[in-house]
């Protein structure tokens, strides 16, 4: 609607369930493409007032545009997420016998920190602390170093993931609890092999939108 003028510069999206029923799609599926477009500065989501259409101005699309052209042409992001799912790991089963009861009240906390519907930015940034805590709760500061320097290296994809991929969001929440379950009961086995599944999924589909098959070996 917009590539076709239909919708300008400014104007305003038409009410989420007509234009869901409109464009054939789910409401859940709507949201998640008005999400997409609103980070790459398309669309303007005001809230209590409705989403609008932005001023479309080379500038303000430029830094958007770059991101994506630069995410989808350079997958050494894998190398890191496959260096993530050696370490993050380990640290986690770490982290099941060494943490403080306190950290791991810390821990359990910042999940509770999440409402019922928290923006992709939201969850990431909680989805970094919570990871953070973890790294220092194994009770190596090397190890905690290392995996605090890949997060920021990995930071891009998760959000994209987070914008693409149905339900990632649910699985993002759910792994979490489960892993910081793990953690709080002492079983460093189950915690270990929770922080494979969360890390090794992310992987995954990173490797599915880039097209680059897992190496047979």
């Amino acid at each position: 609607m917009i590539v076709t003028g239909e919708l300008g510069p400014g104007d305003k999206l038409p009410k989420e369930a007509d234009l869901a029923e409109r464009l054939g799609l789910s409401r859940n599926s709507l949201r998640e493409a008005v999400k997409a477009l609103s980070l790459i500065h398309v669309l303007d989501v005001r809230q209590g007032d409705g989403t609008y259409v932005t001023t479309l101005e080379p500038n303000l699309l430029l830094d958007a545009l770059a991101f994506m052209v630069d995410f989808h042409q350079d997958d050494s992001v894998l190398e890191f997420f496959e260096v993530r799912r050696i370490l993050e790991p380990a640290a986690t089963a770490m982290a099941a016998t060494a943490m403080s009861d306190e950290d791991i009240a810390g821990l359990r906390a910042v999940l509770d920190e999440l409402g019922e519907d928290p923006s992709v930015e939201v969850l990431v940034a909680n989805d970094l602390e919570f990871h953070r805590r973890i790294a220092a709760g194994s009770g190596n500061t090397v190890l905690c170093s290392l995996i605090e320097g890949l997060s920021g290296s990995t930071a891009r994809a998760r959000i994209w993931r987070g914008l693409t991929q149905e339900g990632a969001v649910r699985r993002t929440r759910e792994q979490h609890a489960a892993i910081c379950d793990a953690i709080e009961s002492r079983q460093p086995d189950v915690a270990r092999a929770w922080a494979t599944v969360h890390v090794a999924g992310v992987e995954e589909w990173l490797r599915s939108a880039l097209g680059v098959p897992r190496s047979s070996s």
